[in-house]
């Protein structure tokens, strides 16, 4: 190959080497985001810093604004950033005399699709930067270091935290908010599929969901394969609840097919209805395609045992669970008992 071939411009057939991250089908969550760096500024430079008596003016203040700015345009340093509504931006610059230096924070928050680990990032940098211009005509020997995120939260994966960790003062000051866990709690999974239960294919939306459970710390065993129709799983139902299990995901049988009978079997051992949870699944569920208004998800309780009637499919099943995971450990409180948080 010749060197001019080797470097030649992507084309249709060529695409190129780089590319937006196609969020379209990702749902809207709550997300948020810190990053933190610092300036050394050396033992003159930085008492002058902290009285606000640099000759250009309080770097202090003037940090926090350019914080500020530097998140909000984000999108336009980086080209593949995708720009964000910000609904918060905070920046904070606080003095560590034992290091003569100035520990700048970020924090960032937003509902969308992606996060704001970049927006976090680019308005510590840029705080950082308006400091080191600030204090460069007292001490030129500046350095700006350790910048990194402190964590993120929100969106499937939850919270997210630097492996260097945090301190007491970072944890007490953010307090980052994690999905509760359902620590050792027992669930069941059963899936609704004449088809499955003949072993004509392999179930793969259940184990998505055990999978699921198991990772917010549930004690459930492998997923349990029914045929369609209300008596094998009304029947199923009113065993677990009798066993004390206290949360079980049903897939399949949900859409408007002749034999999808699940909502009908749950309403027949229901002891209540949760319509909200329902109609929050579905709506939630649209975000990611249109077709979630044709689902009939259902959701009820026996006894004390919450039933959650979902999609078949496994790609519907995981969606489901990152829907629901955050809402688990505290509808179980509520039914326990306990108040809203």
């Amino acid at each position: 190959m010749s060197h001019s071939m080797a470097h030649e411009s992507p084309t249709q057939d060529s695409p190129a080497a780089f590319h937006m991250a196609d969020i379209r089908n990702k749902r809207a969550t709550r997300r948020r985001a810190v990053a933190v760096g610092e300036l050394l500024a050396g033992a003159a430079a930085f008492p002058l810093i902290v009285g606000r008596r640099l000759p250009k003016g309080d770097a202090l203040v003037m940090a926090e604004v350019a914080g500020l700015q530097g998140a909000k345009m984000a999108s336009a340093l980086m080209p593949l950033c995708h720009p964000l509504p910000l609904e918060l931006v905070r920046v904070r610059c606080v003095p560590v005399a034992a290091r003569n230096a100035i520990r700048v924070y970020c924090e960032c928050a937003t509902e969308a699709r992606t996060g704001v680990e970049m927006e976090a990032l680019a308005g510590a940098n840029a705080a950082l930067l308006t400091l080191y211009d600030l204090t460069k005509p007292v001490e030129p020997a500046l350095a700006i270091g350790g910048i990194r995120l402190l964590f993120k939260e929100g969106g499937k994966s939850g919270l997210w935290l630097h492996p260097e960790g945090m301190d007491d003062d970072e944890r007490m000051h953010y307090r980052p908010r994690d999905i509760a866990p359902l620590a050792d709690v027992p669930c069941a999974v059963l899936t609704l599929s004449d088809r499955a239960s003949r072993g004509e294919y392999k179930d793969m939306s259940g184990p998505a969901l055990v999978d699921g459970l198991r990772r917010l710390g549930a004690r459930v065993p492998e997923a349990e394969v029914l045929p369609d129709g209300v008596e094998p799983l009304a029947g199923r139902l009113r065993a677990l609840a009798g066993e004390g299990v206290r949360i079980t995901l049903c897939t399949g049988g949900t859409g408007l097919g002749p034999n999808d009978a699940t909502p009908e079997a749950l309403r027949a051992v229901a002891d209540r209805r949760i319509d909200g949870l329902a109609e929050m699944f579905r709506s939630e569920s649209a975000k990611h395609t249109p077709m979630a208004w044709l689902s009939r998800a259902e959701v009820v309780q026996v006894g004390r045992m919450l039933v959650f009637a979902l999609p078949g499919s496994e790609r519907a099943a995981k969606q489901g669970m990152d829907i629901l995971a955050p809402l688990l450990a505290h509808a179980l409180a509520m039914v326990d008992g306990g108040g809203h948080a």
